[in-house]
């Protein structure tokens, strides 16, 4: 029995991430910060688990309770409040990187103990092409028209941290996802992917091999190439 846990899975990505999980026979444990939203999952056969990546006596009661983990998926994030340089503030960046970074982290280093435990430990990052730069500065990329700060520099931080992470435990398999331009609140669902398809490639790296990559960034078509 592979055990999972997927934060932020009460809805799009997260939700979709949780319905595929369930149907390649893992026990999925589906991070909301209200159980009151729980029913999708739970419907999909997935158990509701509350969670809130900002706080961490919520991260701390969960693993409390939570003893044994084989995949993380940290796939919580917000969008913010900034979307130019002229509303960007110090604050409303830090409010993007609690979530989107430090979120991470809290639910990294809490589930670290109950992953150790695992015969074949994996955590995926779920990020975005919004975080690279190669992206984010090439025309005709879905990424190139993007003027937000907050996210975009969130979202390098991520890739940045999954690859540090997989360096320092080499015996996980530990890689960051980008979805690409899906059909989510994010977009007022004007992305032409469908969330099946913005969940390929975290579902394919949440179901790696103990002898697959580790410390790479995936799209749907494969490992983007640094």
């Amino acid at each position: 029995m592979t055990l999972t846990l997927i934060t932020g899975a009460n809805k799009s990505l997260g939700l979709e991430t949780a319905r595929r999980l369930v149907e390649a026979g893992h026990t999925v444990y589906a991070g909301m910060r209200d159980l009151a939203n729980g029913d999708a999952a739970r419907d999909l056969g997935a158990h509701p688990v509350q969670l809130d990546v900002t706080d961490q006596a919520s991260v701390d009661a969960l693993f409390a309770s939570l003893p044994d983990l084989d995949v993380l998926v940290n796939n919580a994030g917000i969008l913010g409040t900034s979307f130019g340089v002229d509303d960007l503030t110090t604050e409303k960046m830090a409010d993007v990187f609690d979530t989107n970074v430090l979120g991470i982290v809290r639910v990294t280093q809490a589930a670290l103990p109950a992953l150790r435990r695992s015969a074949h430990p994996v955590i995926v990052n779920v990020a975005s092409g919004v975080g690279w730069p190669r992206f984010l500065s090439t025309e005709g990329h879905d990424e190139f028209p993007v003027p937000a700060i907050p996210y975009a520099a969130s979202k390098a931080a991520v890739i940045a941290l999954t690859v540090q992470y997989a360096k320092n435990l080499p015996s996980f398999r530990i890689n960051v996802s980008d979805p690409g331009y899906t059909a989510t609140d994010f977009n007022n669902h004007g992305g032409h992917q469908t969330v099946t398809e913005g969940t390929d490639a975290t579902v394919a790296l949440a179901l790696v091999s103990p002898s697959g990559p580790t410390g790479e960034f995936h799209n749907r078509a494969g490992r983007i190439d640094y």
